[in-house]
């Protein structure tokens, strides 16, 4: 649609402090990617980047951190040296949207006018929704991968367990990477198995689902992992509770008003998690409080000069790095042929991407689109674990990230939907 069909005020007629072409909410790595590649099309944009945060993070990495593959500092770099240059970086925070008035406000209370927003903050953990959780968290044997202060944590609780039971959680979806939560499972279980310390050691994986992962084709592989290390499923189990003095842990089943409180000595925790407050008030969300766009072209479903990406919007999509990168492209054609007064084309087939962990060395890399139809990018039955795809993991995929995608290179890995048996 045109740009002029917008039916709001002219930019003269509406109060700002800074105007852009393009602004973007969130230097994650969306929000980066957006950045670099809009700078790659069309250098002379004026885009801007907000984001509060002076440390940017491959996410993907703290699971290998957790296990001891990998170091916390290699998954960190100085957000200011990832913003392509040519690009504002506004170390700031939104507190508000007014779509009408194409503007945005901040935490000091600058306000930004644009002509095209990209919405891609991430999403926040809601570590407060476990009673007792902050209060223990990296101590008493509690961590999380998904925190950056206790990852590393989680490879001294492994590697000082001798036996006893250790428990690990996944809350209600979505969440990000949905096959964290048992990636640590099997490479806590692989660690004392090569040990000799895993017949003593009592592994549970509590889910507040009702099934081990989301797309049917690879359960049984993942089942039989599982299996593999003897650990026990709990389905439809929610951690509501933690004492860490006391090292026990309470779930609530799922539908009920039943509880049932376990001892531990290890507790990996996964936070419940939802889309940040700012967003869940603002009139982007949709009623579960997630940015609403529609899950093809990734433009808003009201707003149509908005374009959101990422953890924060509502689509059925796997939360992971993978898809963002994927989600990209899509978001920076359609946002220029809106720029153009072109149609928008391009469209995003949901594509999410889990490398899952089952041992040191080996990988079940999970590959699918909307509706969880499997979409394998490599010519094998990616159900198998693999060596090739564990150096993609621990290799191939953090290269291609800091290398490639934070600095606007479309690497375009071709994937395609097969018939699941």
């Amino acid at each position: 649609m045109a740009e002029n069909a917008n039916p709001v005020a002219s930019p003269s007629e509406i109060a700002v402090d800074d105007r852009f072409t393009v602004v973007i909410v969130g230097g994650g790595a969306a929000g980066i990617t957006v950045a670099a590649q809009l700078h790659r099309r069309r250098p002379n944009l004026a885009i801007a980047v907000v984001e509060p945060s002076t440390t940017h993070a491959y996410q993907p990495g703290w699971t290998l951190v957790g296990a001891g593959v990998m170091s916390l500092a290699q998954t960190l770099r100085q957000e200011g040296g990832l913003i392509p240059e040519g690009v504002d970086w506004i170390r700031d925070r939104v507190v508000s949207f007014e779509p009408d008035a194409n503007t945005v406000t901040l935490g000091s209370g600058r306000k930004l006018g644009y002509r095209r927003l990209v919405v891609c903050p991430g999403l926040q953990l809601d570590w407060d929704k476990i009673e007792g959780l902050p209060e223990t968290l990296g101590r008493n044997g509690v961590t999380s991968n998904y925190s950056r202060e206790t990852c590393a944590y989680t490879w001294q609780c492994i590697e000082s367990l001798e036996g006893g039971t250790a428990l690990f959680t996944q809350p209600p979806m979505p969440i990000k990477c949905a096959g964290a939560p048992q990636k640590i499972v099997y490479l806590a279980a692989d660690h004392w198995r090569k040990r000799g310390t895993l017949h003593r050691t009592q592994v549970e994986f509590s889910l507040a689902g009702d099934v081990l992962f989301g797309v049917p084709y690879f359960v049984p592989a993942l089942q039989k992992q599982m299996d593999y290390y003897g650990a026990h499923l709990h389905f439809k189990e929610n951690l509501i509770r933690v004492d860490g003095a006391k090292r026990e842990a309470t779930f609530q089943r799922v539908g009920t008003d039943e509880t049932v409180t376990r001892k531990f000595d290890m507790l990996h925790v996964t936070p419940p998690q939802s889309a940040p407050d700012f967003i869940k008030s603002s009139p982007l969300a949709n009623a579960a409080g997630w940015v609403d766009v529609d899950p093809a072209t990734l433009r808003h479903v009201k707003y149509e000069f908005i374009f959101g990406l990422g953890d924060v919007v509502g689509t059925s999509n796997a939360k992971t790095a993978a898809a963002a990168r994927v989600q990209a492209p899509v978001v920076v054609d359609n946002l220029l042929a809106s720029l153009d007064g072109r149609p928008i084309g391009a469209q995003y087939d949901g594509y999410g991407a889990c490398p899952l962990t089952v041992s040191y060395g080996k990988v079940v890399l999970a590959e699918f689109l909307y509706g969880g139809k499997p979409a394998p990018s490599f010519p094998y039955d990616q159900r198998k674990p693999s060596r090739f795809a564990w150096m993609l993991k621990t290799q191939g995929f953090p290269r291609l990230y800091w290398q490639a995608m934070l600095k606007g290179i479309d690497v375009k890995v071709p994937h395609k939907a097969i018939k699941a048996d």
